[in-house]
Parts: C-alpha cells; sequence; structure tokens
C-alpha cells in the first residue's frame, strides 16, 4: 500500500473561498492559533509543522496527542481575537488584526489590553499627516496579510498605526485605547474618525485620518486612508460614504501641537478684516499679502466657493480676479465696474455683508471650442444636485466609462458619478490623490476634448 502524501496547506488570509474559510476556523478553533498570513515567520513556521505532524499522526494511527507533543511547543503564538477570520468574511473588509511591527517580536502586553501602556510616543500633527502622505505617495497596496516595508500591516488600521508612530498594528477594535473621545467640532488634522463593529468586526469596521475640513458648511473632510485598491486621500461625506452615524471621532493621547492643512473654516479665529479699503495697490497680478486671503475669504462667505477649491491665499491669482468680477457682476456693474479688482465699494459690500451675493452657475456655458465651462471643484460633491454633473455624466458614458450607473446619469453627485470619474482618470495613467474620482481642470479638458 502505498503512503500517502501530505502537503503543506495554510489558507490564504484574504482569500474568500468555502475552502480557505472552513480551514482558518478549524485550524484556528481547534489548536487556538491565529492562521492570519501574516505575523512572525517562526510562528508560521511552526504552524505549518503543527498541521503536518498532526495529519500524519491520524493516518498513521499514533493519534493527535502524540503528534502534538512531537510538534514541541509553538514559539510565540498570539491569543485568538475576534478579528479572525470567520462565518462571515467579506470580500474588501478593511478589518485587521493585532501584531507586532513585521519580523519584530511581540510586546509583552499586547496594547490594547487591560492595562496597557498609558505612555505613547509624542508626536505633532504636521508629523502625522507627513507619515500618512509617504503612503499616500507609495501608493502602498490594501491588503489585511501583507506588511509594508516599515513594518506596518497594509489594512486601515494599520496605516492609522502607522500614521500615529505606535510601533505595533492595532486594530479597529483596539485603537480607541490609544485616543480620547472628542466631539466633531473639535476634530483637526491627525484625529481619527473609527467605526469598530463589535458584534461582526470584519463586517463594516474601518477607521480614517481627518485631513481637514472641505469647506465652511462641515459636511466633507479630506479623508487619508488605506482601502482597495491602494491608499486614498479625498473629500468624503461625515462620518463616511456608509455607516456614517457610526463613525465617531478620537485623537491620539500622544498628540502635541502642530496643524497642517488647515482649512479656511477652521476654529481658529481669522485675522480681523480692516473696515477701511486697504487701497488697490494691495491687489492685482504679483500681491500677496493678508488683504488678498481676507478678500478670498469674504468672496467665499458670499457665494464663491467654487472658485477657491484649495482655499483662500494671500497670493493674488486669477481665482481672485475671476470671484471678484462675479460678485461685482452680480451687483449689476459692468465694464471697468466689473473689472475683477476690488475697489472701495466692492469692499465695503463684501466687509457689511450687503449686496448680492455671487449668483451660481446655472448652465454649462460653452468654453474654447464649444467645450462646457469647467465650474470648480465644489459642483462635484456628494450632496450636491447641478446641471453640471448631468453633462460629466453623459460624457462619461459616452466615452466609454458608463459601467457604474445602474440608471441616469442625472444632476446628483454621486459614488457612480465618483467611481466613473476615478475609472477615466487612472485610464490617462493616473495613480493615487491624481485619480481621486473627483473632476478638477484638466479632467474635465480631457473628457470633453
Amino acid at each position: 500500500m502505498p503512503m500517502p502524501a501530505f502537503e503543506e496547506y495554510e489558507p490564504a488570509g484574504d482569500c474568500v473561498c468555502t475552502g480557505c474559510a472552513q480551514r482558518r476556523r478549524a485550524l484556528a478553533r481547534a489548536r487556538a492559533i491565529p492562521l492570519r498570513d501574516g505575523g512572525h515567520p517562526a510562528a508560521r513556521g511552526a504552524r505549518r509543522a503543527l498541521v503536518l505532524a498532526t495529519a500524519a499522526g491520524v493516518v498513521l494511527g499514533g493519534g493527535g496527542s502524540a503528534a502534538l507533543a512531537a510538534a514541541g511547543p509553538v514559539p510565540g503564538p498570539e491569543p485568538v481575537s475576534l478579528d479572525t477570520p470567520g462565518p462571515h468574511d467579506v470580500p474588501g473588509s478593511p478589518q485587521g488584526g493585532r501584531s507586532p511591527l513585521h519580523g519584530r517580536p511581540a510586546p509583552a502586553k499586547p496594547p490594547g489590553a487591560p492595562g496597557a501602556p498609558s505612555a505613547v510616543k509624542r508626536i505633532d500633527r504636521t508629523s502625522i499627516i507627513n507619515r500618512a502622505k509617504l503612503w499616500l505617495d507609495a501608493k502602498v497596496p490594501y491588503s489585511m496579510s501583507t506588511y509594508w516595508s516599515d513594518g506596518y500591516r497594509q489594512d486601515c488600521s494599520g496605516f492609522v498605526s502607522m500614521a500615529w508612530n505606535l510601533g505595533t498594528n492595532e486594530w479597529t477594535g483596539s485603537l480607541d485605547k490609544f485616543a480620547t473621545k472628542i466631539t466633531k467640532e473639535e476634530l483637526l488634522p491627525g484625529d481619527m474618525l473609527l467605526f469598530h463593529n463589535p458584534a461582526d468586526p470584519t463586517n463594516g469596521s474601518h477607521v480614517v485620518l481627518f485631513g481637514g475640513w472641505v469647506d465652511e458648511t462641515r459636511t466633507h473632510y479630506v479623508a487619508y486612508e488605506q482601502t482597495r485598491p491602494n491608499t486614498r486621500k479625498g473629500a468624503t461625506p461625515y462620518g463616511y460614504w456608509s455607516n456614517a452615524t457610526k463613525y465617531l471621532p478620537y485623537r491620539f493621547n500622544g498628540v502635541t501641537s502642530g496643524i497642517t492643512e488647515q482649512d479656511p473654516s477652521s476654529t481658529d479665529p481669522k485675522p480681523a478684516v480692516p473696515t477701511v479699503f486697504p487701497g488697490a495697490t494691495q491687489f492685482g497680478p504679483g500681491a500677496n499679502n493678508e488683504h488678498v486671503a481676507q478678500l478670498a475669504r469674504m468672496l467665499i462667505d458670499r457665494g464663491g466657493r467654487r472658485f477657491y477649491p484649495k482655499g483662500a491665499s494671500t497670493a493674488w491669482s486669477d481665482a481672485d480676479r475671476l470671484a471678484t468680477q462675479a460678485f461685482q457682476s452680480a451687483q449689476g456693474w459692468t465694464g471697468t465696474d466689473a473689472d475683477g479688482i476690488p475697489g472701495a465699494h466692492t469692499w465695503q459690500l463684501l466687509v457689511e455683508h450687503k449686496g448680492n451675493d455671487i449668483r451660481p452657475t446655472v448652465d454649462a456655458a460653452p468654453g474654447p471650442a464649444g467645450m462646457p465651462a469647467y465650474p470648480g471643484l465644489s459642483a462635484f460633491r456628494p450632496g450636491s444636485s447641478h446641471p453640471f454633473i448631468t453633462a460629466l455624466g453623459r460624457q462619461l458614458v459616452k466615452k466609454g466609462f458608463g459601467k457604474n450607473y445602474t440608471n441616469g446619469p442625472g444632476p446628483l453627485w454621486s459614488e457612480a458619478d465618483r467611481r466613473s470619474v476615478e475609472a477615466f482618470q487612472r485610464a490617462q495613467g493616473w495613480r493615487g490623490a491624481a485619480a481621486d474620482g473627483y473632476p478638477g481642470p484638466e479632467t474635465w479638458r480631457r473628457l470633453f476634448a
């Protein structure tokens, strides 16, 4: 009788087929050893030996206990935790587990456990965002089972662990132990928005880094997150695309100071606007002073947000000229009275909040060669409804990027629009933040070319 041949079989941590899912559950329950692909190499080798020895003992009649004894102690196994893949495995779920940095020994006491160390490494907000940008620039692929060169797991909680420089790979069930719950009004860049689903951690649990508010309405924020296909930065509805009400804001206990990428809608007090007109020489090409930024903030408050996708700046630009001209035209002025350079009357109306607001753009006026004029980034935000969105969607369908539309396209901005724009941007060879699904001037130009 030929001797049976045995093959090593360890299921992939992110494989969703029925066989791998059952195998992971069986091994985890029988031996109390988590079988994710990640973890220390020595532990993985011991698990392989354990599987082979057990199988051989059963077939040869020696019994499982003898085989287990022969296999010897398993070095450094982690305790079974709720993040071990189970019956509710969800493809693309951003849920990961707790582990040391890849290739390094586990800490003496698992972070997040009762009595976890209260001392954490100090880090300022600028450093947190800069660390997040390292993965964004490298376009780190999403994975629950692989690790980046810095030792952090390439999933959502590993990303936040890396940005906060925790020194361990935490998961959504332990990150709150390193932070303090805050309110929406207190959010600053470097804080996190966390949704942990304790009933089924692998289903929906997710965490993102807060990068600042998109505008003064505080309905959308810049999110840094690790998600499929790779690290992303983009405008996101508060608290998130799905399960929005379950995302809670937290502040890292080790954060010190330093605010980066602060939005014009920051809670920091703004400089007082002088009621006396500072003079026309403070504005126009080449001007760079606080009066220009004050003008921009007042124009944004009066309906000019679409001219300032990046917020106010002290350096004069075409955005200031166009926004000023739009405000002047809204007063019914023409010719030299609406030249885009603020005069004493323009300044007075803005300071005293009088006169007419900038009119919203209604029709897609034709641009060069019949191309619709780009309406500005603010026209393409979740919750926005605009004829430009319909025009955009129709052009995407015409160009062959309409597979995400189950109906429409229509004037209400949706995730189908964003995914279709992202597909078009990727077809241009763009990646990372350049392919976030929100059309900028170059995306618009190419789409309608």
